[in-house]
């Protein structure tokens, strides 16, 4: 019997000739920007994913191959320059942006403004005390610090013909991580080195706003979604297909929602570079098991590819540069898996069946995963600091206490654990490698706060 081809069977098999060509031309020996050619790829394949899932017709599948090919071509290393950013210097992942960023990086320039504003705000209102103005022009330096291109400070000795630049890179105590836990009013301000813990006034609808919350930044702001939301201190009402961003100290929802209830253990990352966030998993009152994501872009969702597994409390971090996720709640099951162009797909299992942990993405495209509850050998939290890297799972470290349900950041090379059964606050810190070098506690949470949104701010936030 003779198979009769559909325009559905020629567009799947065009969509597998274009992923198997940008395979091709990754591997080509020419290429000298391979981390810039992964990064432009994967903005590729989920610009296509975004188009194809919001298409009706068979043309407009075609239309989005067609796109999607022309946007793997232009990569650097890709057919139109193949020998990477030296064919293409003007594509936007070549140029560098911290060249002239006073007059060409919109982001540093509007971070600077705020520095600038707010150190006239604090010198006109300063009496005339020199201390005063000395505190002004430090929280002046610790904002500049969060800018982008002043990761470093650069100082430069010129002696007779011979000039020797010095790099200090930022310290623990320059780190500062707001902390909204399920009491919106118990928020805190940590320093990265232990030697403060503040109280933070953060403004929301209700006192339990931000309770099972995920949360990822769009556009340099902090955003969180669904939840259980309801006042803590009245009757209040569920509210999981919110979305709400910080402007300042202020929870604002917005008037686009989520397309699904996602009431708790849902994960939330940012993606394109830092322009959408990408939520995924969790459960409401219909269906425990939920394996739907949906992209947030700041002022719409649209939905993508359902993972073949559920991943309650699983995590949602990058590795290799695609979303993937661990392990599950409900599910207690130890399956990882990854999202590229074509869905998800299947990484190496963890060696325990895991859920309720914290992952790390690392610069060097491995992935980290922190803590978390094993269901195996009779459940327990468990220590282990676990590195998943060239298809292969190796515990590395431990943490210092056992915990899971906790939240995890990663500034400069330190990651900062916030435990949720111990309470403590655990400091990993790392070299230029990525090697973990140290592990070591600077404090404890006030209470047990479960998975709090962490959001790295300056020193005198919402204070």
């Amino acid at each position: 019997m003779l198979q009769v081809v559909t325009p559905e069977m020629i567009i799947h098999f065009l969509g597998v000739f274009a992923l198997f060509c940008e395979g091709a031309l990754q591997k080509e020996p020419t290429c000298n920007d391979p981390e810039i050619n992964d990064e432009c790829l994967t903005v590729c394949r989920l610009d296509y994913v975004t188009c194809r899932q919001n298409c009706d017709s068979t043309s407009c599948e075609s239309a989005c191959l067609v796109d999607n090919a022309d946007c793997n071509s232009s990569c650097p290393c890709g057919a139109d320059c193949p020998a990477g950013c030296v064919d293409c210097p003007e594509h936007p992942f070549c140029e560098d942006e911290c060249q002239d960023a006073q007059i060409n990086n919109e982001k540093y320039q509007a971070c600077l403004n705020e520095a600038v504003f707010e150190l006239d705000f604090c010198l006109k209102t300063c009496p005339p005390e020199i201390g005063c103005h000395n505190s002004c022009y430090e929280n002046y330096t610790q904002m500049l610090f969060l800018c982008p291109c002043i990761e470093q400070e650069t100082t430069t000795t010129t002696e007779i013909s011979t000039t020797t630049t010095e790099i200090t890179p930022i310290e623990p105590s320059d780190d500062f991580i707001l902390v909204i836990p399920l009491s919106v009013d118990e928020s805190y301000l940590q320093s990265g080195d232990g030697s403060s813990q503040i109280l933070a006034t953060i403004n929301a609808p209700d006192n339990g706003y931000a309770q099972y919350a995920a949360h990822a930044l769009v556009n340099g702001k902090l955003h969180i979604f669904g939840g259980w939301t309801f006042d803590l201190d009245g009757p209040g009402s569920y509210n999981s297909k919110k979305i709400a961003r910080l402007d300042d100290c202020t929870l604002n929802e917005l008037t686009v929602r989520l397309n699904e209830e996602r009431k708790y253990g849902h994960e939330a990352l940012s993606i394109e570079n830092g322009k959408k966030a990408l939520i995924c998993f969790g459960y409401n009152d219909y269906n425990y098991n939920i394996k739907t994501c949906e992209i947030f872009d700041g002022s719409t969702t649209v939905s993508t590819f359902a993972a073949d597994w559920t991943h309650n409390d699983g995590g949602l971090r990058l590795y290799k540069n695609q979303p993937s996720s661990v392990g599950c709640y409900y599910g207690a099951h130890q399956k990882a898996e990854t999202l590229s162009a074509s869905g998800w797909t299947s990484l190496p299992d963890h060696p325990k069946q895991i859920s309720g942990h914290s992952l790390v993405a690392l610069e060097n495209q491995s992935m980290l995963l922190i803590g978390g509850y094993d269901y195996g050998n009779d459940g327990g939290s468990q220590s282990g600091i676990w590195q998943l890297k060239d298809e292969n799972w190796n515990q590395i470290g431990e943490l210092l206490q056992a915990d899971y349900g906790g939240s995890a950041i990663y500034i400069g090379r330190s990651i900062y654990y916030f435990g949720y059964v111990s309470k403590a606050i655990e400091r990993l810190d790392f070299n230029k490698a990525e090697e973990l070098q140290s592990v070591s506690k600077i404090g404890n949470q006030p209470e047990s706060f479960f998975f709090p949104v962490l959001f790295q701010t300056v020193s005198n936030y919402c204070i």
